[in-house]
């Protein structure tokens, strides 16, 4: 199984860890709270403890997953919009391609979650949620940067992304990741049909 990155957390943290690698090895069937405890070396009943129902456990495992997307995502390096298309487009290749890189497994899990949001109404409030935060840091810097249409412009740009990840962790792709510079050229072309002068 995938390292887990709970030195120094929670039980909690240790379950939700836990579950988001099973999610990105196993997928949506292989978690359950059983393999949880053995997987992540507990006595059995401990994920029961923490999360009584498949439903508690997916949305420990939501919450999880928003801290330690920001995590490598890294928003507060976002740039300052005064630095023009140039910082936002390289603000935005990093955090992609961290994503793309040594986020994989996170993003993998994500892709789990974002599927079972859509059968599950209950987590699907979860699920967006946890994205809200980055959509309006992204709103907000497009704005900055002239955007005639920051709603238009914000689902495009989190369009292209999304593609881009999900081509390259799970799609056809998935052996020809970009490297950051192709990543910064992809975006950089992008922003410039929204907002180039």
């Amino acid at each position: 199984m995938a390292e887990r990155t709970t030195v120094g957390g929670t039980r909690a943290d240790l379950v939700a860890d836990t579950a988001l690698a099973l999610l990105a090895e196993r997928g949506m069937r292989g978690l359950t709270h059983r393999a949880v405890d053995e997987a992540a070396g507990l006595p059995p009943g401990s994920t029961s403890n923490l999360a009584r129902t498949r439903q508690a456990l997916l949305e420990l495992a939501v919450r999880r997953l928003a801290h330690r997307e920001a995590r490598v995502l890294a928003l507060e390096e976002m740039p300052d919009p005064r630095g023009g298309l140039d910082a936002l487009a390289a603000g935005l290749a990093l955090a992609t391609h961290r994503a793309l890189t040594h986020g994989r497994e996170l993003t993998l899990a994500r892709y789990e979650l974002a599927l079972e949001a859509t059968r599950r109404p209950e987590l699907r409030a979860y699920f967006d949620a946890t994205g809200a935060r980055f959509r309006d840091q992204l709103t907000a810097l497009v704005t900055a940067m002239g955007s005639t249409d920051p709603a238009r412009h914000v689902l495009s740009l989190v369009a292209w992304a999304d593609g881009l990840m999900f081509s390259c962790v799970a799609g056809s792709y998935s052996t020809e990741v970009p490297n950051l510079q192709e990543v910064r050229a992809g975006l950089r072309e992008l922003l410039d049909g929204m907002v180039g002068r």
